[in-house]
């Protein structure tokens, strides 16, 4: 089962909603911008997804601005989707987080995502 399934399990069991085969096909699209299916990451969430977690189950958000001189690019976004370990939610000024640590290690980018990404995947790599 991946993260992303498993996540939706617990929002849909939070909400009051029925978990059934119909509700998670019903609702991943509309909670996740990838449904793909993924051990991990992939966790970036949809404007329905990011609006259901704050009206239904009222779960906390971290704001991490971006830098104003450090636009978000695609592969910025691709570096994102492998790296974030939690629900998160991108707009055009920074990007919400479910998970305070997380945060704080992009905060301490001063949340310049590129900058991060390339990090992340220059550790692996070693």
């Amino acid at each position: 089962m991946s993260d992303k399934e498993t996540y939706t399990k617990v929002f849909l069991k939070q909400a009051n909603l029925a978990i059934t085969d119909a509700s998670l096909k019903e609702y991943m699209p509309l909670i996740w911008q990838n449904t793909r299916s993924k051990d991990t990451g992939g966790l970036r969430l949809t404007e329905y997804g990011y609006d259901f977690l704050i009206e239904k189950l009222d779960l906390r958000f971290y704001d991490v601005p971006y830098p104003k001189d450090k636009p978000i690019t695609t592969q910025t976004i691709i570096f994102l989707d492998k790296f974030i370990t939690c629900p998160y939610f991108l707009n055009n000024k920074s990007i919400l987080v479910t998970d305070e640590k997380k945060s704080l290690e992009l905060h301490l980018f001063a949340g310049d995502l590129r900058k991060y990404g390339l990090v992340k995947a220059m550790k692996r790599q070693s």
